[in-house]
This record gives C-alpha cells, structure tokens and sequence, in this order.
C-alpha cells in the first residue's frame, strides 16, 4: 500500500468482511480489516460492524469486484 487507505465497505461480522477480503485478494488487492471485537474473539458481544480498507489507487478495481456480486466471473483491470 502506497497511499493513503480508504473504507471500501462494511460488514456486520468479521466473518463476512473476511469472505470479502479473500476475493479482494484473489485479484491482487491487499485489504486491511477494522473490527472492533476484540481480533475475533468476542464477534457478537461487540458487534460494531467490521470496515475493509483499501489503497487509495485500489479504489475503483475493488469496488467493482465486490459491486459484481458473488459467483460471477469479472475481470477487474488494475492501474
């Protein structure tokens, strides 16, 4: 990551943010995860949501990617 990081998404649990984490790494976009539960741990006491970060550059590949919906196969052109 090169620039500055910019909230891609929210989820309600870790979990579902991770799913979405993996297939931003499939196509060679590195994430970062923000999740208030304790890393995992506690995912329902504190259920504040789980946010994924990207680069800034990122921005608009993993966007798409995640706007294409689950099981469909999109090529996502990277800058």
């Amino acid at each position: 990551m090169t620039g500055r990081l910019i909230l891609i998404a929210t989820y309600g649990t870790r979990s579902e943010a991770e799913v979405v984490q993996g297939l931003l790494a499939s196509a060679g976009i590195v994430t970062s995860l923000s999740a208030d539960d304790a890393g995992g741990a506690y995912p329902f006491v504190l259920s504040g949501g789980a946010q994924l970060l990207v680069d800034e550059d990122d921005v608009k590949a993993a966007s798409e990617l995640i706007a294409s919906g689950p099981g469909e196969s999109t090529e996502v052109a990277r800058r």
